[in-house]
């Protein structure tokens, strides 16, 4: 299917990924299935509700139709569901204007008996991934559909995700307990800090706290209210080398691929030198009590003053613990670490961050028509790049361009069809209700934008560095300042960018991409001796 378009092949792929995340549906390319879905690149985007013909039900992601929200409300739709303004008990949420509706096309704003509406009596969801936009179907430029609560006018038709509520009617239409790929959150609002275990080795240890000295004075969860937790480890007191320890419960991998990903927010305040360590702790058996214990990351020395956001991929392929351990330093400290809002889950974790803090700032305060350029990175297989944001002080854009770098030498060039995906993290603390925004494009070899910047960019210079910079690409109009308001795209004033270049070459000849390679850990470290006895006692 979709031979000729390996945007979309990647795109469906992704889909699939938050499906796996969020639910208990999981899709596999057809071997000998009498039923099965034919996805095509059809005119238009459209899907049968639910299973209605055997031997290949078409699915078409046409032309306009490569996005992850709508590839999802396709998909939505063969699973059982249909538009949610065709619920039954729509007009008492929305009207439709029928007289701008295009002559012949009313059928598509059909509503449903009560007894084919399926509802699970959740509430009508103006954010559904399945609802219409204002201005569907439209034969004048004018409204097809009023919503009754006039804040939402503008926010129907959304194609970022599926909704919080688009999820819990499909676990609860496939009775899903559980998912494929999620394997827990941590926001330590329970005294019970989801089971985790404590070992002190100096310092006072790990303490469930709702304020710190030194910060924060929030937790991440619930920034800027009162009444919420999060994790501290002081560094006040104690000597250099002292440490505090916190060990999640052990974890059972179950995917093929071996990959996780550790995502957290964390608060610097202690002193230059103290770290944030992460350690990973692998049985090998049930009768092993101690495990291989590998460090996996340490944080930056300077303090931050702000919740930071982070990710750690981790391979266990065996049951594991996740250990976080504070380790005080020599310098002066009035502070020490916090975290927050864990979430773990069996999938490849985004390639790179970039955070910036006080963004409405940024991006109201500069001038228009002017840009932001993220540091320099690095692809897992080492093509450099650049994100740039084009600021238009209500809303902005993105953009991406291939730099030199120091592995060019050694890569292959053109760059062949690598997918490159930027995401504005929607920073709900629970990773299952996230509904964030991202654009995709693919490298397409042909294009002398993806050729080696030495040979065919221009020599630039920015954030203090030089380099060769090819054309860029992107979307001029990505967020507006009021769709980021809406959500938590600017949690404490702060906009997180997550950044991932995948090899999608194979989806030439198949339907299916390899398993992720493992990356070198840049932390080769085992656990010292006072720690590696043993896992921590619980409090």
């Amino acid at each position: 299917v979709l031979e000729d378009n390996l945007e979309a092949k990647g795109v469906i792929l992704q889909a699939f990924e938050h499906f796996r995340l969020k639910s208990c549906i999981d899709f596999k390319p057809r071997q000998s299935e009498e039923d099965y879905i034919s996805v095509r690149r059809n005119p238009g985007c459209y899907s049968f509700v639910s299973r209605i013909i055997k031997s290949g039900q078409v699915l078409s992601i046409g032309e306009n139709c490569v996005s992850l929200g709508t590839v999802e409300h396709e998909f939505l739709h063969a699973l059982g569901f249909h538009h949610e303004q065709s619920r039954y008990d729509r007009d008492d949420y929305v009207t439709i204007n029928w007289r701008n509706i295009k002559d012949g096309l009313q059928n598509n704003f059909k509503k449903l008996s009560r007894n084919s509406s399926i509802t699970f009596s959740a509430p009508y969801d103006y954010l559904s991934v399945m609802h219409y936009g204002k201005d569907f179907f439209s034969k004048n430029s004018g409204d097809t559909i009023i919503t009754k609560l006039p804040q939402f006018q503008d926010r129907i038709g959304q194609r970022m995700e599926m909704s919080p509520l688009d999820v819990f009617k499909l676990n609860l239409l496939y009775r899903c307990n559980t998912t494929i790929s999620f394997m827990g959150y941590c926001g330590f609002s329970n005294a019970d800090t989801c089971g985790m275990s404590y070992r002190e080795n100096g310092l006072e240890g790990w303490k469930r706290m709702n304020t710190a000295a030194g910060g924060p004075l929030t937790d991440h969860t619930d920034m800027n209210k009162t009444g919420g937790y999060f994790m501290h480890a002081s560094t006040a007191s104690g000597q250099e080398g002292d440490s505090a320890w916190l060990e999640t419960k052990k974890m059972i991998p179950t995917r093929d691929c071996h990959v996780q990903c550790l995502q957290f927010y964390y608060y610097h305040s202690g002193g230059q030198s103290d770290q944030l360590n992460i350690w990973i702790r692998e049985f090998q058996d049930e009768t092993d009590t101690a495990g291989i214990c590998l460090r996996q990351f340490s944080s930056p020395g300077r303090p931050m003053f702000a919740w930071q956001f982070h990710k750690v991929p981790l391979n266990a392929s065996k049951p594991f613990q996740v250990v976080f351990e504070v380790r005080k330093g020599g310098r002066d400290s009035s502070g020490g670490f916090s975290i927050d809002d864990i979430n773990l889950s069996e999938s490849e974790c985004p390639h790179s961050v970039w955070q910036i803090n006080d963004f409405e700032t940024v991006l109201t305060n500069n001038d228009f028509d002017s840009y932001v350029f993220s540091p320099r990175m690095y692809s897992t297989e080492g093509y450099a790049y650049q994100v740039i944001l084009r600021l238009r002080e209500t809303f902005f854009g993105v953009l991406f361009r291939l730099v030199s770098g120091e592995y060019d030498s050694t890569l292959e060039w053109p760059c062949p069809w690598r997918q490159v995906t930027i995401s504005m993290l929607d920073q709900n603390p629970q990773i299952q209700r996230q509904m964030s925004k991202q654009i995709t494009l693919t490298t397409d070899p042909s294009s002398s934008g993806f050729d080696d910047p030495r040979t065919v960019g221009e020599l630039t210079r920015t954030n203090g560095e030089s380099f060769y910079a090819n054309s860029i690409y992107g979307i001029g109009s990505f967020l507006s300042l009021e769709e980021m308001k809406n959500q938590d795209f600017l949690k404490g004033g702060n906009a997180v960018f997550l950044i991932s270049i995948t090899d999608i070459s194979s989806l030439q000849q198949g339907n299916s991409l390899p398993c992720p390679k493992h990356l070198a850990n840049r932390y080769p470290i085992t656990c010292p001796s006072s720690y590696a006895k043993g896992p921590c006692e619980k409090r």
